[in-house]
């Protein structure tokens, strides 16, 4: 059952859609066991998982957008989520990103990431994005620079570890 007014987005191999209940185990499973957590802010509980999950639904009912689920065509399983966030403070709407373990390497990122990106110009008018970027994750950054991104190693002000990437405006 959708859990947020969320569409489904689709790309050759990848169905983008809203979060629903159960994918919540695989979300903890990543938030609480793996490696990658360090990028944002470090691994969490089951309890802080739950919440983080709960917040990205409330994120969809607040702004209108959020994350997207990430699954392959032919398996319905989380692979991750990809989409666009905007807490509160911050002056730009990000494209963000995490795949969970195992799904890494395969382009579902980058993938996924330029479907939201011309959804967030498309549908939502939303042109600025920027992406915040730990600045030892050379493969979140390889995935950006895919993406059209660029940094001049700015820091984000909510993250003195982040740099942020911009990506291009349509037609720059």
């Amino acid at each position: 059952m959708p859990l947020t007014h969320a569409p489904t987005l689709t790309t050759d191999r990848l169905i983008l859609r809203g979060p629903e209940r159960g994918d919540l185990p695989a979300h903890v499973r990543f938030a609480t066991t793996s490696d990658r957590m360090a990028a944002i802010g470090g691994r969490t509980t089951e309890d802080g998982a739950f919440r983080g999950f709960l917040a990205g639904i409330g994120h969809w009912h607040w702004h209108g957008y959020g994350f997207f689920t990430l699954t392959r065509r032919d398996d319905p399983a989380p692979l991750g989520r990809v989409g666009l966030l905007n807490l509160a403070g911050w002056a730009d709407v990000e494209l963000a990103w995490h795949l969970y373990d195992g799904a890494e390497g395969h382009g579902f990122a980058t993938e996924a990431g330029a479907k939201v990106r011309d959804w967030a110009r498309g549908t939502l008018g939303i042109d600025r994005l920027v992406s915040y970027i730990d600045a030892a994750n050379a493969r979140s950054q390889a995935t950006a620079r895919r993406l059209g991104a660029a940094t001049d190693g700015a820091r984000a002000a909510h993250d003195g570890d982040a740099e942020i990437w911009r990506h291009p405006q349509a037609g720059a």
